[in-house]
């Protein structure tokens, strides 16, 4: 199976932390030198530091806030052309919406949702498809949810952007699959990250219980009886990334533990 990235470069966005840093240290491992995007430059440059870099591998840091979707455009257009780089990889990933019902979410925090979770990365899509259409060779993935699928209770806004993005997605697989492009979704379960620590500890607030019970229930309630690890997610970004993936497009891939009630 081939699954070498040397010579490739791949754009990760939320790479500080979390998902996207893991999926940041599997591409690097794979050869590609990594471009990190987010908004804490000095979490960034900690990541930077631990990326594998044994084949030659050049990584950068890039400070911008995906929550605008132009600023995240010219922090990239700027590395871009000062780099002479192309990117072939990117891996789309920001903060989940704020829980809460669809019908309390106001027009504001949905906006917000879709500028973070779909406008940035059309705005870098805009700017790497070129690239990648002339190296022949690109893949776009972009770390979404289950909510995909079917709507998760008390995440509204998730439940209503999620979709928008796999949409998204698959008009670009149909549309780039020519040119040696692929666009697929990862969709993560739980997964032991801040953001899940965050939504138990809101959840045992309302429900009056312990964080330590909400985990409980999450995990009874998984097939594989435990929560999922970043690097598991990880793993099957770094697989979509890869040559080996190159007849894998327009799919949602649960990554859940088999918690997804769907085929």
């Amino acid at each position: 199976m081939n699954l070498d990235l040397s010579g490739r470069t791949a754009l990760v966005c939320g790479s500080s932390s979390g998902i996207g840093r893991a999926c940041a240290m599997e591409l690097a491992a794979l050869g590609a030198s990594c471009v990190l995007l987010a908004r804490d430059a000095e979490k960034l440059r900690a990541v930077q530091g631990d990326l594998e870099s044994s084949r030659g591998q050049k990584h950068a840091v890039l400070s911008a806030d995906l929550a605008d979707p132009g600023a995240a455009r010219s922090a990239v257009a700027a590395w871009l052309a000062q780099s002479g780089a192309t990117i072939h990889i990117v891996v789309n990933n920001t903060g989940g919406p704020p829980a809460g019902s669809a019908l309390d979410a106001s027009p504001d925090a949905l906006l917000a949702a879709f500028q973070s979770q779909l406008l940035a990365a059309q705005a870098i899509a805009q700017l790497v498809v070129p690239g990648m259409k002339a190296a022949r060779f690109g893949r776009i993935i972009n770390i979404t949810s289950t909510s995909v699928k079917a709507p998760i209770p008390n995440l509204g806004i998730s439940n209503i952007v999620r979709p928008a993005v796999a949409a998204w997605a698959k008009c670009l697989a149909t549309e780039l699959g020519p040119n040696g492009i692929t666009v697929n979704n990862v969709l993560p379960g739980y997964t032991r990250t801040e953001r899940l620590a965050s939504l138990f500890r809101g959840r045992a607030a309302k429900q009056g219980v312990t964080e330590e019970a909400v985990e409980a229930e999450i995990i009874a309630s998984t097939p594989a009886r435990r929560l999922g690890e970043a690097a598991e997610i990880a793993a099957a970004v770094a697989f979509l990334a890869s040559p080996a993936a190159g007849y894998v497009n327009g799919i949602n891939l649960p990554v859940d533990g088999g918690r997804l009630g769907t085929l």
